[in-house]
């Protein structure tokens, strides 16, 4: 996997700052609310969880560099919308999933690969996981293949390994009756990358 090739040295202080707003999302309970046997209890609904948006930051660091941008993201059974903008986006890019067919829209055109990852890979220079993530942001592991995953002491995911990422859950906020990470890192040889959910409205069917 290549590494992200930006040298936005001067963006670190902005993306320490963005780490710090990963605040709850309005009308939720805090972390401190997490209790045992509630991450059983809503396994079942969260496996069914296929429809929300998500917005949030990114933030990429590598051993030369360290830089973030904005994703805002909606969700749907057979359809995902990702827009990513600001430094490491290189402006704004609307990446798009629709029934294994995947394309990038930005200043540049509109562009196609066989897969999320490797359109990223071609036309900004690095990568992320896309077809794990709408799993691994909800706690869960990607179906695909095999994966290790530990539990902190009230039973919920804290560290999970598959597919060469190690992804640790940090902080967590019940939206809607369930509990979903509100900041997890993940890490891929020296490419380190930090998600904080700043705004979680998942549809959940009762």
């Amino acid at each position: 996997m290549r590494r992200p090739t930006l040298a936005i040295r001067w963006f670190a202080m902005s993306l320490a700052l963005a780490l710090l707003a990963g605040c709850a999302t309005p009308g939720t309970t805090p972390d401190g609310g997490r209790s045992a046997d509630q991450w059983q209890a809503q396994q079942e609904r969260l496996e069914a969880l296929d429809t929300w948006i998500l917005i949030g930051k990114a933030g990429l660091r590598t051993s030369r560099e360290t830089t973030s941008a904005n994703l805002d993201w909606s969700q749907h059974p057979h359809y995902y919308r990702m827009l990513i903008s600001g430094p490491f986006g290189s402006g704004r890019n609307l990446l798009e999933g629709r029934e294994g067919r995947f394309t990038l829209t930005n200043a540049e055109g509109r562009f196609e690969a066989p897969s999320p990852e490797s359109l990223m890979q071609q036309q900004l220079g690095w990568s992320l996981p896309v077809s794990s993530l709408s799993d691994w942001i909800r706690g869960l592991p990607a179906d695909h293949s095999d994966y290790r995953l530990e539990r902190d002491e009230r039973g919920f995911p804290q560290q999970l390994e598959q597919d060469g990422w190690q992804i640790v859950y940090r902080d967590w906020a019940q939206v809607e009756s369930l509990w979903l990470p509100r900041r997890l890192s993940m890490e891929y040889d020296d490419l380190s990358v930090t998600l904080v959910v700043t705004e979680w409205r998942p549809v959940i069917d009762d």
